[in-house]
């Protein structure tokens, strides 16, 4: 079934209307308009027959004869009688019929001249010219009107719908999830319903994308979550192989296992190894969860800074590398003292590892913006971009071999990163010019006001 626009019903139910209102209109008012040109007729007679009517007046019959003979003579389009007290006719011009009724095509009147004579008249050709030009114009007049009401109708229908129409076109796109133009502005209550209507579309957007954002986090977490618990069970698996075969070598005495104090102490170091690998699941897993929280305190940055530094220098001489510190004694930042050592413990302990033999590790802090920049800088390195990101991902290593005898397991980064987001502090690992740098933000002791 073909389905009729909204234009066409508005359009269609607003002209029947229209024609059934004039209809009702000229059924009411036709019988006033007939008395009207009835009276307007019969008072025209009067005035024309009145000279004739005078003239009559106290004259008898001959004279009364005498005097219509002239008058019709003078004037031979006017009809008219003369009756006498017995209701006979003693005087009348042609084409006229005494005894006729009036109708719509004959006005009459009876005028009375004493009490002996009647003067009887009539106009019918003027009548019927009159009653004819009062027709076409009455015919004339329901056409214009029609003719408006139709115009008034469609221009009606138009306006009325071109809105709707607008507003069904753009729900239709909203559906389909297209790009919608904003509606051109009303002030009436179609325009609110269409700001309205848009107003919810740009919601919902909002929602959706939200959502599909949301949805996007959601698996990138589960596949971080299936990435890193099957790097866990492969980090786990391989040293408890390996212990399990030692003990059972050395359970069953077979070749060197025989020697049990060498290879309990190589058992004891990789259990203590995969209890540190644990420990650091579990501060990641705890840091994710939100089970961690800071408490921040005023520190001093220089101090925080120098008291970390002993544990590395004698590992960065064994290297060839040189450590200098150039922090202000006047730094002061407010940060949870535990989270920012582990987060700088591995920070140094990452350039360490990672700085060629005879490069140099840079430790720094300036001002930036209401801020402490504290930058740890490595030199002589660089790592490639694609690689850069892949760093905070659990269990990476850029280079495994060299990772695995220095004793990284992959979770240094990951551990910082969690720790800095859990401190809500803006942090970044970045190539310079002079090797590869890392930046925190730590905020002004003066700017918290504490």
């Amino acid at each position: 079934m073909k389905k009729r626009g909204i234009f066409i019903k508005v359009f269609t139910y607003t002209t029947i209307f229209l024609v059934l209102l004039v209809c009702v209109t000229v059924a009411l008012y036709s019988g006033q308009f007939v008395s009207f040109y009835n009276t307007t007729q019969t008072m025209q007679l009067y005035s024309l027959y009145q000279d004739l009517h005078e003239q009559l007046q106290g004259k008898d019959i001959n004279e009364v004869m005498a005097i219509a003979q002239k008058y019709h003579e003078n004037n031979q389009s006017f009809l008219f009688f003369i009756r006498d007290k017995d209701n006979e006719i003693i005087f009348t011009t042609p084409n006229i019929d005494p005894d006729a009724a009036p109708d719509r095509n004959n006005s009459k009147i009876i005028m009375t001249i004493g009490q002996d004579y009647a003067l009887g008249a009539a106009n019918q050709m003027t009548a019927r010219t009159d009653y004819a030009g009062l027709i076409s114009r009455s015919l004339l007049a329901l056409g214009c009107m029609l003719a408006l009401g139709v115009a008034g109708a469609f221009i009606f229908a138009r306006q009325m719908t071109r809105p709707i129409k607008r507003l069904a076109d753009d729900t239709k796109k909203m559906a389909n999830c297209e790009d919608v133009q904003p509606a051109p502005l009303r002030s009436d209550e179609l325009g609110d319903l269409a700001r309205d209507v848009h107003a919810m579309y740009d919601k919902l957007k909002e929602t959706i994308s939200e959502l599909e954002e949301e949805v996007l986090r959601e698996r990138e977490m589960e596949e971080t979550q299936r990435y890193f618990f099957s790097a866990a069970s492969h980090e786990l698996k391989t040293p408890i192989a390996a212990t399990s075969v030692m003990l059972e070598g050395m359970l069953e005495n077979v070749g060197d296992y025989k020697d049990h104090p060498r290879y309990l102490r190589e058992c004891i170091r990789m259990m203590d190894a995969q209890t540190k690998l644990i420990c650091e699941v579990l501060e990641i897993v705890s840091l994710n969860d939100g089970r961690i929280v800071p408490n921040p305190e005023i520190l001093e940055l220089k101090s925080t800074v120098n008291v970390l530094l002993p544990s590395y220098l004698t590992l960065a001489e064994a290297n060839g590398q040189s450590i200098n510190a150039s922090i202000p004694d006047s730094h002061v930042c407010i940060a949870d003292l535990k989270m920012l050592n582990k987060v700088l413990s591995n920070v140094i302990l990452n350039a360490v590892q990672n700085t060629p033999s005879g490069g140099e590790i840079r430790i720094w802090s300036q001002p930036y913006a209401d801020l402490y920049r504290l930058c740890v800088l490595n030199t002589d390195t660089h790592i490639d971009k694609d690689v850069l990101p892949k760093l905070f991902t659990p269990f990476y290593r850029m280079d495994k071999a060299r990772s695995r005898k220095n004793g990284s397991i992959g979770l240094g980064l990951t551990i910082v990163q969690k720790t800095l987001e859990a401190m809500e502090v803006d942090f970044a690992l970045e190539n310079t010019s002079d090797g590869v740098l890392f930046w925190l933000d730590l905020p002004n002791e003066n700017e918290e006001g504490i």
